[in-house]
């Protein structure tokens, strides 16, 4: 069964601030229309029911998605993919002014944005599912029975091509697996095992418009050996840190000179030996998988430690995770994170497939359980949780994996749910929106101040007064002209995320305030939970405390052939009287990595210790002289 509780009608969220009904769903009610499509599609192209049902969980969990594309450029309940709708092209590292880098050491790194890729056929199935229903590719993308149809029909010319008859579900393994959109062996068969073991377990939901869709558990012993036929190379997995039950390759990152003294596109090191890793950031790529291989194997870019495929949640492993990735723009951050970058379009308001959530949880808990992370939001984050490390470094930080990835389904295939112990208020909160009812109206997904798609989100936004019409809160970082922030999809500065753990400031009826940037940022309620955990205030006596990007060494901890890096506070305010919850105790370090040879790398580590704090949408750090930790 699916680990989620029964998420409420659409229909019951209708009129509720900040929250919207998908087009055309006005009406919408739980009921059985959606499981009558895959019923009628079934049997109209042949295809076992179980099949159709377990394939379409893999891909989407039976969601409509408003018709929108994933990350991946799939549309639909079965994922029908069109790249010709989707930028294929460039990275997120290319946007903005963000140095991945984020060492100030060094000169910024600039990466050229790359020439888009050419569709390919194994991303076009919306043309095959065209050329068999008779649909247009239009309707193949938005309208769900359609979509059904066409996914149907595309695994039953799989199943053709295999030259297999057969009506039992055990002998479809094979076009489940080229289904998946693979391009070797070992991943396809990951994909089609996947959907075969929720075949056997069985599923139930209801989906993000209101559908309530059940996969009855069946055993199923599947016929593996039809890979064979698929005639897919098999990858070579070499020296990949993974766990067993994950297929997953190593494609490597350059670490070579480049022209002009220059050298790509990561820095070794010895980690934990050296730092311990105490992050793992999660990122989109905004382009597609093989354009993101192109990138990452290009001296002259940047590097991370994994891609992860949206077809099919495939891994390739670039750089291992002893070493230093250049991707999250922070360079204490950098030094003791691993990066892990998912296929996707966030930009563009996608949505993250299935596949691609289970195998990026299975790699996250086990590289969680290699360095001892805990599995919460203070240290699983996204790129967009990571702070500035300079004043003039923060307008330019990224926002991905963005506000539509569904931190509370992630974290439940983490194994480490977004549950509260708390049973009556404590004055911290955990921000936990249901995702698929919580549809904020953000901007700027494909053209700039034009509305997003609503979908799903989250997301929540926070206000300066309670009341749905109030302004946004400032964020002197973002808008250093004092203005409000914005309903950017691309604009963090007045959001909270699901997980993040924030200091309740105020409550008054059904609105909670939080302390957000030095400000009240006020929010439904509903939106979040209590729970239990320490926050940090300024030491008696200190009106303010200054709030650091970067928890580096103090000057005197640096060798004489080291240039002490300057410790600039952040251009916000944390005064007495608000508090802020209290993450890890982190020690000041700086990782001086400046050079090819790595025989010069030095980590440099003061006495001064630093507290991170769930500061605003990103997380901060202050110093643990300037603030006592305690109980709310």
């Amino acid at each position: 069964m699916d680990p989620f509780t029964r998420r409420t009608a659409l229909a019951a969220a209708a009129g509720t601030a900040g929250f919207a009904l998908l087009p055309g769903t006005a009406s919408a009610t739980v009921g059985g229309s959606r499981q009558r499509a895959f019923a009628a599609a079934a049997a109209e192209f042949g295809v076992p029911e179980q099949v159709l049902l377990g394939v379409s969980y893999l891909k989407s969990r039976w969601d409509y998605n408003a018709g929108t594309p994933s990350t991946g450029a799939g549309f639909g309940p079965m994922h029908l993919t069109d790249l010709r709708t989707v930028a294929a092209g460039g990275s997120h590292h290319d946007k903005g002014t963000e140095d991945p880098r984020g060492d100030l050491a060094r000169a910024a790194l600039r990466p050229a944005e790359p020439q888009h890729a050419a569709p390919v056929p194994a991303l076009q199935t919306v043309d095959l599912a065209a050329e068999l229903t008779g649909a247009n590719p239009a309707e193949l993308r938005t309208d769900a029975v359609q979509n059904i149809r066409g996914g149907a029909a595309v695994l039953a010319q799989y199943q053709r091509e295999l030259g297999i008859k057969s009506d039992s579900p055990a002998d479809w393994y094979g076009a489940v697996a080229r289904y998946s959109g693979a391009t070797d062996s070992t991943a396809a068969a990951f994909f089609a095992d996947e959907v075969y073991r929720t075949i056997t377990s069985g599923a139930s939901r209801v989906t993000d418009d209101g559908q309530d869709v059940r996969l009855d558990a069946t055993n199923v012993s599947p016929a593996r050996g039809q890979l064979r036929s698929l005639g897919l190379p098999a990858s070579a997995r070499g020296d990949v840190e993974a766990p067993p039950d994950v297929w997953a390759e190593w494609i490597p990152a350059p670490y070579q000179e480049t022209p002009n003294g220059g050298y790509g596109n990561y820095d070794k090191a010895e980690r934990p030996g050296t730092q311990q890793i105490t992050h793992i950031v999660i990122h989109d790529t905004e382009c597609s998988y093989d354009v993101a291989l192109g990138l990452v194997q290009d001296p002259t870019y940047l590097g991370w430690h994994y891609t992860l495929r949206s077809s099919d949640g495939h891994i390739a492993q670039h750089i291992q995770t002893k070493d230093v990735g250049w991707h999250a723009g922070n360079w204490y951050v950098n030094a003791k994170s691993i990066g892990v970058e998912h296929e996707g379009f966030g930009a563009q308001g996608g949505w993250y497939t299935e596949a691609l959530y289970r195998t990026s949880a299975k790699l996250v808990r086990y590289l969680a359980d290699k360095y001892r992370i805990p599995l919460d939001r203070q240290h699983i984050i996204g790129h967009d949780n990571v702070p500035g490390t300079i004043p003039s470094t923060v307008a330019g930080m990224h926002w991905d994996p963005g506000p539509y990835w569904d931190w509370a389904h992630y974290f439940e295939l983490l194994g480490a749910p977004l549950h509260s112990w708390a049973r009556q208020s404590t004055g911290l909160v955990m921000i936990k929106p249901d995702f698929a009812a919580n549809q904020p109206g953000f901007t700027g997904c494909d053209t700039p101040g034009a509305a997003c798609t609503l979908r799903g989100s989250s997301a929540v936004i926070l206000r300066t007064e309670p009341r749905d019409d109030a302004p946004l809160l400032q964020d002197l970082g973002l808008h250093p002209d004092g203005s409000p922030s914005t309903m950017d999809v691309s604009d963090v500065g007045s959001r909270a995320s699901a997980g993040q753990q924030y200091a309740v400031a105020e409550t008054r009826g059904d609105w909670t305030a939080i302390w957000y940037l030095g400000q009240r940022g006020w929010f439904r309620s509903a939106a979040a939970v209590p729970v239990l955990g320490q926050v940090v205030t300024p030491k008696a006596g200190l009106a303010t405390v200054p709030v650091y990007g970067r928890a580096f060494p103090e000057a005197g901890a640096y060798p004489a052939n080291i240039p002490p890096q300057d410790l600039v506070p952040l251009q916000y305010t944390f005064a007495a009287g608000q508090k802020y919850v209290a993450g890890p105790v982190l020690p000041s370090e700086y990782y001086w990595a400046t050079t090819f040879d790595a025989s010069t790398h030095v980590v440099v580590r003061g006495t001064t210790e630093y507290v991170q704090i769930q500061f605003g949408h990103r997380v901060a750090y202050v110093k643990a002289d300037d603030v006592v930790v305690g109980r709310p």
